[in-house]
């Protein structure tokens, strides 16, 4: 068997393919909500090669929509995270367009066997092995060596703002009028945008309203010595990437990807990923317990078992089955349907796109530290961070936010501050603070019927939108 291995070559072969394949593409939907996601050139960070300076954005929904709703992922989470979100929210209301963006670090993934596996052309033991089962042995699915991506060291704030800058001016085009928000640390991002410098003017300037979904930033930022610490901690670092919840890159996005695909393609079959060694062991039932391939992500994911490192992957989806062998998963009245959770994090559906980003950019996460909502501090000079005009924002501006597990009632305090540092009036906020109740992505993957954040988001984006909008549909 020969290994895989990746080579300079390699990266900028899957970067170029993956811009002819996702270019263009249309995604599995109904005439009603097209789906379709391209690329564009972006912001040419220092030491990137040209083929990874790209973003790339999933559109749902009319094209010829009045409005655009423009969505920040989290986290170690993808466009394709906001997928079933987006198709609710242009389902009641037509004159929206969704633009999930896809930030360039998903470009280094090897989708190949995973659009394999959507088509039904592979088994699961099959995809299984490709990704996780062979570790250790010849053959086994090689990350992307640290020594080969060290200019992901700089992809931070300013190179993340500076392609949303690109998605945002095309969202722009023909007068269409253009919201924004974020999840966790996309609620983040959403800020940073909106606050960031262009020449004097601030990002926001041009937007219509902010949706803070359970992240926004912190109004008490790092220290200037903070940031030069964590600054030369990234750099003496091997890795440019976050470990999400301890999990070195990729695995975490490959554990949540493999789980939640296998739980779409054959969720009633026993679990692939039960039986394997190196999962670790408070992803794994009781070992009396063997799950199906949905009971299994079910149970790694679920807020009342997952194990609380993982609290930013964590949902009210139900709990094990009370029998049963291979033992099923029982949603027993919870908000979010396990398969729909499942969709958010495999990308089912669709062709060269998952939920999860198998690689993270801590630097990303360091300069999220400085926006300190708009304010100018020392930190920001550090880490080249200019979300420094707060002041400057519209008073129309309309800002809803939404507290979950993570973020809390510090999301909805977040919001507060940047209104009151803009003279945005007590009226244009909606604030909303289900952290008792809401695990951190029942907002977006709750069943739309029951969910809180969602009843409220379709009143907000009707009273921004521009057009027929307005006359949502029942």
């Amino acid at each position: 068997m020969q290994i895989r291995q990746w080579t300079p070559a390699r990266l900028a072969l899957i970067a170029i393919a993956a811009g002819a394949l996702w270019a263009g593409f249309a995604g599995t939907a109904s005439a009603k909500a097209p789906v379709k996601f391209v690329t564009m050139s972006g912001f040419p960070s220092p030491g990137t090669p040209v083929d990874l300076n790209r973003v790339g954005v999933l559109k749902t929904g009319d094209p010829k929509a009045k409005n655009v709703l423009v969505l920040n992922p989290g986290t170690s989470a993808s466009a394709a995270y906001f997928e079933p979100l987006a198709k609710s929210i242009v389902k009641v209301l037509p004159d929206w367009q969704v633009w999930a963006v896809e930030r360039r670090e998903n470009f280094l993934e090897d989708q190949s066997e995973l659009n394999l596996f959507k088509q039904g052309k592979v088994s699961p033991t099959a995809f299984f092995n490709y990704y996780l089962g062979q570790i250790g042995q010849p053959g086994a699915y090689p990350p992307v060596p640290d020594s080969q991506v060290q200019f992901a060291k700089q992809w931070g704030m300013n190179t993340e703002v500076q392609d949303l800058r690109i998605v945002v001016k095309a969202a722009e085009r023909r007068g269409r009028n253009v919201a924004m928000g974020g999840h966790s640390l996309g609620g983040q991002i959403t800020t940073a945008y909106a606050t960031w410098d262009f020449n004097g003017t601030p990002g926001g300037r041009d937007l219509s309203g902010l949706v803070l979904i359970d992240g926004a930033s912190s109004p008490i930022p790092v220290t200037a010595d903070q940031a030069s610490t964590s600054l030369a901690n990234l750099q003496q670092n091997s890795s440019p990437w976050l470990n999400f919840g301890g999990i070195p890159a990729p695995f975490a996005g490959l554990f949540g990807m493999v789980g939640s695909a296998v739980t779409k393609a054959d969720p009633n079959a026993p679990a692939v990923l039960a039986t394997w060694p190196l999962l670790p062991a408070n992803l794994k039932p009781p070992p009396d317990v063997h799950p199906t391939n949905e009971a299994g992500f079910g149970y790694a994911t679920d807020a009342a078992t997952s194990p609380p490192s993982l609290r930013a992957a964590q949902v009210h989806s139900g709990h094990l089955a009370a029998s049963g062998d291979p033992r099923g998963w029982d949603r027993a009245g919870a908000i979010t349907p396990i398969q729909r959770w499942a969709s958010m994090f495999s990308g089912w559906g669709l062709q060269n796109l998952d939920g999860t980003a198998w690689y993270h950019p801590m630097r990303l996460t360091i300069d999220a530290g400085a926006i300190a909502e708009g304010v100018a501090t020392p930190a920001q000079s550090v880490l080249d961070v200019h979300s420094t005009d707060a002041s400057k924002l519209p008073k129309r501006l309309r800002i809803y936010a939404f507290g979950a597990a993570l973020g809390g009632p510090n999301v909805l305090t977040a919001a507060r501050a940047l209104a009151a540092t803009a003279g945005i009036p007590h009226r244009n906020l909606k604030l909303v603070d289900r952290s008792a109740i809401y695990a951190h992505n029942d907002p977006n993957s709750a069943e739309p019927k029951v969910n809180a954040f969602f009843k409220r988001l379709i009143p907000f984006l009707t009273k921004i939108s521009v057009g027929k909008a307005s006359g949502r549909k029942k």
